[in-house]
């Protein structure tokens, strides 16, 4: 058992008082119920109900699309029903930034269908880790997130309509030390209560953005990568809070030519014996067959997949610039100029970056998509296209690729791979999430509409 996890017999003596019980809704937020210690032995025993509703409204959680019946999951015709979260034990750890308080994560449980219910995040991630190990094959994933940071209060942000946000720097400050050590009480507190958790970090460091920081996290199984992201995004906002500031994951969330939050995805392959895929001493860049394939698959379903890896209207605000967030179906050597970045020069390091997503991205839905992308080029035997050379911006886009996220829902809900990898009414459902999105910025007037239009048209 790894060091951080914790049984429940042992929950009282260490001083815990409450249990949170969390699962992932369909933007990569945490859900759930919180209880009291002494009751959480009877949440082990039956579960813990929470509505369908947390699959089924918006970010704003409006029950518009609930009430007009879109859904078959959760809508009035069937009375908003309940599901039950039934706990993973093999992930219960501290919250070691609340006080006294432990986190368990939970899949939800259908009751009607008696089965776990499709369109979790953390059930079609385990599907398709499933569907990679049928090949005898395993992925390794790390993410690396950043976010700003603004000395802004976050109760008092929101009242202000996000005016005037503070930025935490104010000069690029991309790898410098001299930044870092002004906040070094924060994130000092931040590791060590993430490494009380069980997340494991690698490095930190400020970014170039004004506020923007990034940190990078050891690599691990798929799922409890995605945990530990999910955790991870908690852990900052909780922590910032209270100490009187405000973190933001938004893909793009300042202009004046600042750059947006990535979250950069590696991956590579190991066999049941836990021995690297990816490497090759009779190819010229050490690329084995599995590694092209594999790299081949997530590029010929970028398209159909975007709206996983970038899932709101601002994501596109990121994507189509050239500030280096990838770039359509390109691959290269140590480039950060294409979407997809062969990095590593040992057999256990090599791997692939895919630079696509942003830090809006639900980290199960990502990780997913790329297993089920990878499977396909190695059972397919894909092909890679010609690698990319110099300055990936300068490679046209593809007819077909989305520039936002309306085109992006289209390519998604149209495309007969994510019917078949993660079923039909799954990608059903979320399109109908993904074109809502898409029509309520399409029906809202911005602040950008009335400088621009006001008193000039």
């Amino acid at each position: 058992m790894n060091d951080y996890l914790l049984a429940p017999e042992e929950l009282v003596e260490l001083g815990i008082t409450t249990v949170i019980i969390a699962t992932p809704d369909l933007q990569g937020r945490l859900v759930g119920r919180r209880v009291p210690v002494e009751n959480f032995p009877r949440v082990i025993e039956d579960g813990i109900e929470i509505c369908t509703c947390a699959y089924s409204w918006d970010l704003e959680q409006s029950l518009a699309l609930i009430e007009a019946n879109k859904f078959a999951l959760c809508s009035m015709h069937n009375g908003l029903p309940d599901i039950s979260l039934k706990v993973d034990l093999g992930t219960l750890r501290r919250a070691a930034w609340l006080d006294n308080v432990a986190v368990c994560f939970a899949d939800p449980w259908d009751p009607r269908a008696e089965e776990f219910l499709p369109i979790s995040p953390r059930t079609i991630l385990r599907t398709q880790i499933d569907r990679l190990s049928g090949l005898g094959l395993r992925a390794q994933t790390g993410t690396e997130l950043e976010f700003y940071l603004f000395l802004n209060e976050p109760r008092a942000l929101r009242k202000s309509g996000f005016r005037d946000l503070d930025p935490t720097t104010l000069i690029p400050s991309d790898f410098m030390i001299h930044e870092g050590n002004g906040y070094e009480w924060f994130f000092q507190k931040l590791r060590a209560d993430l490494a009380a958790s069980g997340i494991e970090m690698e490095a930190a460091q400020s970014e170039w953005g004004t506020g923007q920081w990034e940190m990078t996290f050891r690599y691990q199984d798929p799922l409890e990568m995605a945990d530990r992201h999910a955790l991870y995004k908690l852990a900052v906002r909780d922590s910032a809070a209270a100490a009187g500031m405000s973190a933001t994951f938004m893909a793009k969330p300042l202009n004046a030519g600042q750059p947006g939050s990535s979250c950069h995805v590696h991956l590579s392959v190991v066999d049941d014996e836990r021995a690297p895929v990816f490497w090759s001493d009779a190819d010229e860049h050490h690329l084995s067959p599995v590694m092209r394939q594999s790299m081949a698959g997530v590029l010929a379903h970028v398209d159909e997949l975007l709206a996983l890896y970038a899932p709101t209207v601002n994501s596109y605000r990121r994507t189509n610039s050239a500030d280096v967030a990838g770039w359509g179906s390109t691959w290269s050597i140590e480039n950060r100029t294409t979407s997809v970045r062969v990095v590593g020069h040992r057999p256990r390091d090599r791997r692939f970056e895919f630079r696509l997503p942003g830090a809006d991205t639900n980290p199960y839905l990502t990780l997913a998509g790329l297993l089920a992308s990878v499977r396909d080029g190695i059972e397919n035997a894909r092909e890679l296209p010609p690698r990319t050379e110099g300055n990936g911006y300068d490679t046209p886009l593809a007819s077909g690729t989305p520039r936002h996220l309306g085109e992006a829902a289209t390519a998604f809900a149209a495309s007969a791979f994510t019917a078949q990898e993660f079923g039909a009414e799954v990608v059903a459902h979320m399109a109908v999430l993904l074109h809502d999105e898409w029509n309520q910025f399409l029906g809202a007037v911005s602040d950008w509409d009335l400088h621009r239009y006001f008193d000039r048209i």
